[in-house]
């Protein structure tokens, strides 16, 4: 332990072949729990670490329940520093696809997040976008969408991640993935993601910072998205053992984290060890 921390060894890839030169930070879960109005303990000084050691940090979420805005506002409320450009949501990321595409898009997304999609050409839709929509879900707005894609000659699917499920409140609840599957599977449709896990999704953030994927690590709480994710992408990734993770995340039959941490901030210990 360092510092009353677990810190676990890192594969041998990780000290003999890595420089770290970008660190990319899940949100909910590592920073914060969701529904918690205080940050994870620890958190806030891992950030403040990172950013000392002058290695540029990027927090990506899957959070589609609030705009950008309103989400760096809340982290700054709860003692974080960053800036908005620095944090990537999958919002305006699927924004410039559709207006590169000519998309106008069916919405069955949260209402706050709405906001995001204003100036967005909504009329006469020739694509669905689904977001954690939370108790939007209903069957009717499922219905609509699912309605929406059957009208359409070539049916369009985007989902803003394919999480399974995330931690509010001490409890697990069901995120967009799981509606995206029933969509997927009732209109016949493929979904193209925006978010984690999506490879392109990381490419953009690596690209911002002007790191390679070798020289970059995730830290997240998400085995799959986060970790599975990142490494598909040629990247590290640490996993924590706070917000959605569950003991038998170690023992997971297909993602093996390059190492395992009790937070965030055991987590910064290993990459700055590794930025040296």
């Amino acid at each position: 332990r360092q510092g009353g921390r677990r810190t676990d060894n890192m594969m041998a890839s990780w000290n003999n072949n890595r420089k770290i030169k970008g660190v990319l930070l899940d949100i909910s879960g590592v920073l914060f729990e969701s529904g918690a109005g205080v940050p994870i303990d620890g958190s806030v000084e891992a950030v403040k670490r990172l950013q000392s050691a002058g290695l540029p940090v990027r927090f990506c979420t899957n959070e589609t329940t609030m705009t950008r805005n309103m989400l760096t506002e809340k982290l700054h409320r709860l003692g974080f520093s960053m800036k908005d450009e620095e944090i990537f949501p999958p919002i305006p990321a699927v924004c410039k696809v559709l207006q590169k595409r000519n998309l106008r898009p069916h919405l069955l997304v949260h209402p706050t997040a709405a906001l995001d999609f204003e100036g967005i050409d909504t009329l006469n839709p020739n694509c669905v976008v689904l977001g954690d929509a939370t108790a939007e879900f209903t069957y009717h707005n499922l219905n609509k969408a699912f309605q929406a894609l059957m009208s359409m000659e070539k049916p369009i699917l985007f989902s803003l991640g394919m999480g399974r499920y995330y931690k509010e409140e001490e409890e697990l609840v069901l995120d967009v993935g799981p509606f995206a599957k029933a969509l997927e599977f009732a209109a016949d449709v493929k979904a193209e993601i925006v978010g984690k896990p999506s490879e392109t999704f990381f490419s953009s953030v690596l690209e911002d910072m002007g790191v390679s994927p070798e020289n970059a690590v995730m830290v997240g709480d998400d085995i799959v998205s986060d970790v599975g994710g990142a490494q598909a992408c040629g990247m590290l990734g640490i996993q924590v053992r706070t917000g959605k993770f569950r003991p038998q995340d170690e023992s997971h039959p297909k993602v093996k984290p390059d190492s395992f941490a009790d937070n965030l901030l055991a987590a910064v210990d290993l990459i700055l060890q590794a930025s040296k």
